[in-house]
């Protein structure tokens, strides 16, 4: 085969993996770990013992490795973009432009500077090619599939990328790596987001953004005054524990208005919705965006996509209306379009 990969290697057991798989293959391979937060991170993939684990990896397997300092395109990209949406009343999602910027920006460029033909990762994700043309499919594992969050990713991204685990139950995964004897084979998945410890996003923005504790009033559906917040990053939609207010029947929080610096709850029929706008609407499939499309559309990782129509519009944004209302419509998040197994488009949803 003889094509050149540079696979991200973050010392977990998926990117471990995909890098055996693509050596049988017959590809040359090298290996590359972005530090993007100071080694001193004890959850991260860029922690000392996530690089140590990515070096036993590549040893093992017989690559040369690489470590890359992204730290400032990282803060620039991903967490300033984070910390400032919390601000603004919206729920980020940061592995979705680490994916954009780091994986199959920064380390894409970086690859091609070693005179790399392609770039591979663990992502459970598939790269279909048909009529010339490439496709990305959800996982085959679904209860792994990462397509979601890939979501902004376009031919040209897709002309040069390599998913070995696509056809791969993560159960097989952990099996080949047991077989191969590499260090990663029983680590644990990182469940934790990585520049936040143990997943407590309040105390992050305390101490990184001093001015998101900005206390503000919680009002009703009739604009009753009804309790006190601390600062609106502290809140997401749907959001019911942690609102200090008695009420006769359950409250969710339903609204985060910035300017008003108001937090704005309702009962539970106030907290779905049938229609959202996305923003800076990717389209995976490359393809001039049709006027319109029926199929399925996913708000969130943790869900199945459910059946909606997606208008495209000319200023690159999309309208999406449910078929059947959905909890919890978060702007902030990702709204991700699939034709069957493909993702067709995605983009991030809208406040308003």
């Amino acid at each position: 085969m003889g094509k050149k990969v540079a696979i991200g290697l973050s010392g977990g057991v998926d990117s471990s993996v995909a890098a055996a798989l693509l050596l049988q293959q017959g590809y040359e391979v090298i290996a590359v770990t972005m530090r993007h937060l100071p080694a001193e991170s004890t959850n991260s993939c860029c922690s000392l013992e996530a690089v140590v684990d990515a070096r036993r990896v590549a040893k093992k397997l017989g690559i040369k490795h690489f470590l890359v300092d992204v730290e400032s395109t990282f803060y620039q990209r991903v967490i300033e973009p984070f910390e400032l949406g919390y601000l603004a009343g919206t729920t980020p999602n940061p592995c979705a432009m680490c994916n954009r910027y780091i994986k199959f920006g920064a380390m894409w460029d970086w690859a091609q500077s070693q005179g790399c033909d392609y770039l591979a990762t663990g992502h459970y994700v598939r790269r279909v090619e048909h009529d010339g043309r490439y496709q990305l499919w959800r996982a085959r594992d679904l209860t792994k599939d990462q397509s979601y969050l890939l979501y902004s990713l376009g031919q040209e991204d897709l002309a040069h990328c390599l998913f070995p685990l696509g056809e791969y139950p993560k159960t097989e995964t952990r099996a080949l790596a047991e077989e191969l004897e590499l260090v990663t084979a029983a680590k644990p998945d990182s469940q934790e987001l990585c520049f936040v410890p143990k997943n407590d996003y309040a105390g992050y923005l305390e101490r990184s953004r001093p001015e998101s504790l900005r206390p503000g009033d919680i009002v009703d559906s009739s604009g009753a005054v009804v309790g006190q917040h601390r600062g609106i990053a502290f809140y997401t939609v749907g959001q019911r524990k942690g609102l200090g207010i008695t009420t006769p029947t359950p409250q969710y929080v339903v609204g985060l208005d910035e300017s008003s610096n108001q937090v704005m709850i309702g009962d539970r029929k106030a907290a779905l919705s049938s229609q959202l706008r996305v923003i800076h609407v990717h389209y995976t499939d490359g393809t001039a965006a049709r006027s319109e499309y029926t199929g399925r559309v996913k708000i969130r990782y943790n869900m199945d996509p459910e059946p909606a129509q997606w208008k495209a519009n000319a200023d690159q944004t999309a309208t999406v209306q449910f078929f059947d209302p959905q909890w919890a419509v978060t702007p902030g998040q990702i709204a991700a379009l699939y034709d069957g197994e493909q993702l067709l488009a995605g983009g991030r949803i809208a406040k308003g």
